[in-house]
């Protein structure tokens, strides 16, 4: 029985994005799903815009979103005697030639095309043939070299995807293959990778479709099988467009700076172009172990920033307190404050209010620092009518002392004072709410005081 083994190829030319590493979920899926063999790959040729950065955001993106690879990193730039090996070959078998058209004329062959409304393609002036003179070579030009495709039949393939694609031979021109300097492309390169790593799946986005056939071709005169291939659709942004940075792309470490659970990325891109039925919200395991080629679909995606916050909170209703505790820690040091031994029950008390780890670390902030009252809060809620109740409450709260300080204790002093102002539960507990976290939108009351430390209480209750 073969293995599976399918691959990552990013390009290092810019920040990995959403719709980026969502052509890596699911070959590195595929290949969990059927005990297969996941492999990253740096297509690292392009040394003009190639960054060491860009692979930075590449490595920590993925390892952030628990999507290991069984092999490499490779990087092409690392296998340029493996790629010169497979060009004499072709040489040697007649599937590539020199070709001393210019740039400037190559331009000009275009534009006559265009004029006359025809396909702009390499006219094939250097390709031989038997009987034909080719011209002149110049003198002091390098050639590039260009792959001999063939002229007659069609190529196909089974799309996973998109079902049968046929693209007629007639279609295709003679790819460049070579640079002048002898350095290989984009295409030939990715042939010779997927030979020699044994790809059997190639699960990428649409904008590869052309390149498809031209692959197809390569593989054929190589005397290689293909890959079965599956071509997803397009990630589009909000606004419909192709998600990119030009387009206000984050880079996908961004989502783990805001806060956003690697299990609840997982989720979302997931959804964005396959399906298990009506199931929203699913945990990783369940996703290797409903994944497979067969439902991925036809239409492209698009991306909705309020809906991943929604997949992010209910990922993160899930979580016990003491695993919120230890993601949400991070974040709160960051501002160098210190936490204690109640963050998992602060936690535990505003996970169910929380769409990010950044909003759950704000709350938790109130324990542990000072708290500022916003002046729209404070003009509402502490007006003189509930100031008298406000002292009553503290010196109920100090009569407690630190060996009945417990949600039971503080609710019945609530209503001890309630019982003796007159007051409605709302009107004491707005302005509570206020003075303790800066809001009056919080949690149940006696549960809130409960956390915190009684002297920090007592002393944010009297500054009122």
């Amino acid at each position: 029985m073969t293995i599976v083994r399918t691959r990552f190829a990013p390009s290092p030319t810019g920040f990995i994005h959403l719709g980026n590493i969502r052509s890596a979920l699911y070959p590195w899926a595929y290949a969990r799903a059927t005990n297969g063999v996941f492999i990253l790959r740096i297509e690292d040729t392009d040394l003009d815009r190639s960054t060491q950065a860009s692979v930075d955001v590449i490595l920590e993106g993925m390892k952030w979103l628990g999507m290991d690879p069984d092999e490499g990193p490779f990087y092409q730039m690392q296998r340029m005697d493996r790629y010169r090996e497979v060009l004499a070959k072709l040489k040697e078998t007649g599937h590539v030639y020199p070709c001393y058209m210019s740039v400037e004329e190559l331009d000009a062959l275009r534009e006559k095309q265009m004029i006359a409304k025809e396909k702009p393609r390499y006219d094939g002036t250097w390709r031989p043939e038997p009987g034909k003179v080719l011209p002149k070579i110049p003198e002091g030009v390098k050639p590039v070299l260009r792959f001999k495709n063939p002229i007659d039949g069609v190529v196909s393939w089974d799309d996973k995807v998109k079902g049968l694609i046929e693209i007629s031979n007639q279609e295709l021109d003679d790819l460049v293959i070579a640079r002048p300097d002898g350095t290989p492309t984009y295409n030939f390169c990715v042939v010779v990778d997927d030979i020699d790593m044994q790809i059997t799946h190639v699960i990428r986005g649409d904008d590869h479709v052309n390149n498809t056939p031209r692959q197809i071709n390569i593989f054929n005169a190589l005397g290689a099988a293909p890959p079965v291939y599956a071509h997803l659709p397009t990630v589009l942004n909000e606004m419909g467009e192709k998600m990119s940075k030009r387009n206000g792309a984050k880079a996908v470490t961004a989502y783990r700076d805001e806060g956003y659970l690697p299990d609840a990325m997982v989720n979302y891109l997931a959804r964005l172009g396959w399906s298990h039925g009506d199931d929203e919200i699913f945990s990783r395991e369940q996703f290797l172990q409903w994944f497979n080629l067969d439902h991925l679909g036809r239409s492209a995606a698009q991306f909705d920033e309020a809906k991943l916050k929604w997949v992010n909170a209910q990922h993160l209703k899930t979580l016990s307190e003491q695993e919120l505790a230890t993601r949400v820690k991070v974040f709160i040091e960051k501002d160098a404050i210190k936490t204690d031994e109640r963050l998992p029950l602060i936690c535990g008390l505003f996970k169910d209010r929380c769409d990010t780890l950044i909003s759950l670390a704000n709350w938790a902030k109130c324990f542990y620092a000072d708290v500022i009252i916003p002046e729209e809060e404070r003009e509402k809620h502490l007006v003189q009518s509930v100031f008298g109740a406000l002292e009553l409450l503290v010196d109920k709260l100090e009569g407690l002392g630190d060996s009945s300080w417990n949600k039971e204790s503080i609710a019945a002093a609530l209503k001890e004072v309630l019982t003796q102002t007159g007051l409605k539960m709302p009107q004491l507990a707005m302005p509570v709410r206020v003075l303790l976290m800066g809001t009056a939108q919080t949690p149940s009351l006696d549960a809130l005081i409960a956390i915190f430390d009684p002297k920090t209480v007592v002393t944010r209750l009297k500054k009122k």
